[in-house]
């Protein structure tokens, strides 16, 4: 049997590779006598104005040295996508897709089914044009589109899946909506594999680790900046970066930047990947997180200083799992 899994592995993006990865291998695990690959389908509008997006400058956090870094990273990507994933011959048009004659197209996980960005919308993610005995979906995430902005052929796609999963509650409901039927309940598949161990690119001594939380409130931000300084932690970017972080390390492979979070002291993220690999990797034991309907946060009825709270944390003797602190508004959901 031949499958495909039907995704937005092209975009430079550390979730975004990650769970096509993870899906690829976990699919491969259940089915070892069968041929699964990932359907190497560009959106090319996708593809081009996520890739540019890693050029602008942001004066305010960044210096031109971090700048010159982070522009690596859209051939770091392309280099890890040739590396680590088996990848089909590549594909513009569904017309391509369907000449590669598929048994089964899985289409999941993450945002494909977000139909509210504009620049990653594609009617293919939904099934439309596919040829293929069984369509899947698995764990597919509308982001915060809602059922009133779908576009009208969405509905004729849904309805021709054999089976639909979902990860949050509005794509669960705008299964029930559209098709009529509830969709299971399952993981991102980031939990399913295991991922390989890489080199630390940085020192091993204690650390907190950054994944895009630059909706932290200043106030908040500086007393993490203060509590690192008093006891000694560096401070770094896990594939992103600021000017006042201890050392750059914006040009991560998808695996190192995992390796990041295996020997985090501490991790602040804006985003539903970063709070999953802080989940995975229980050292991680504090996460801020933004209030994305699909990530649930947990608010402390009493004001409470960050710096007791890490400290709190530090004292268990044990492997803790990370902990929701609040809210950060708006953020990205890779």
């Amino acid at each position: 049997m031949k499958i495909g899994i039907l995704t937005h592995h092209y975009i430079n993006n550390y979730g975004a590779f990650l769970q096509a990865w993870a899906l690829c291998d976990a699919i491969q695990t259940m089915c070892p006598n069968d041929e699964v690959e990932i359907i190497d389908y560009v959106n090319l509008k996708h593809k081009v104005i996520n890739t540019f997006g890693w050029f602008r400058f942001y004066k305010d956090r960044e210096n031109l040295k971090c700048w010159r870094e982070k522009i690596k990273l859209p051939k770091t990507f392309s280099r890890a996508r040739q590396k680590e994933m088996k990848l089909s011959r590549r594909c513009y048009k569904v017309e391509q897709v369907n000449k590669l004659e598929y048994d089964v197209i899985i289409i999941g996980s993450d945002e494909v089914w977000n139909f509210k960005d504009s620049k990653a919308y594609d009617p293919i993610k939904f099934g439309i044009g596919l040829k293929c005995k069984k369509l899947i979906a698995y764990a597919p995430s509308v982001g915060q589109a809602t059922f009133k902005e779908m576009p009208k052929c969405i509905e004729e796609g849904i309805k021709k899946f054999s089976a639909i999963s979902a990860r949050d509650d509005l794509s669960f409901e705008l299964v029930e909506k559209v098709a009529g039927k509830s969709a299971i309940r399952v993981l991102d598949p980031t939990f399913l594999s295991k991922f390989p161990k890489a080199k630390l690119k940085v020192a091993k001594k204690p650390y907190i680790l950054f994944y895009y939380c630059e909706h932290l409130p200043k106030k908040v931000k500086n007393q993490i900046f203060s509590y690192a300084k008093e006891h000694g932690y560096a401070i770094y970017g896990a594939g992103e970066c600021d000017k006042q972080y201890t050392d750059i390390t914006v040009d991560l492979a998808p695996f190192e930047w995992v390796e990041m979070f295996r020997n985090a002291d501490f991790v602040f993220t804006g985003t539903f990947h970063g709070a999953v690999f802080s989940i995975l990797n229980e050292k991680a034991s504090f996460d801020f997180l933004c209030d994305f309907p699909y990530i649930e946060s947990i608010k402390s009825e009493k004001p409470v200083s960050l710096s007791q709270i890490m400290k709190e944390e530090l004292s268990m003797n044990k492997q803790v799992k990370p902990v929701v602190i609040g809210t950060i508004g708006a953020g990205y959901a890779a």
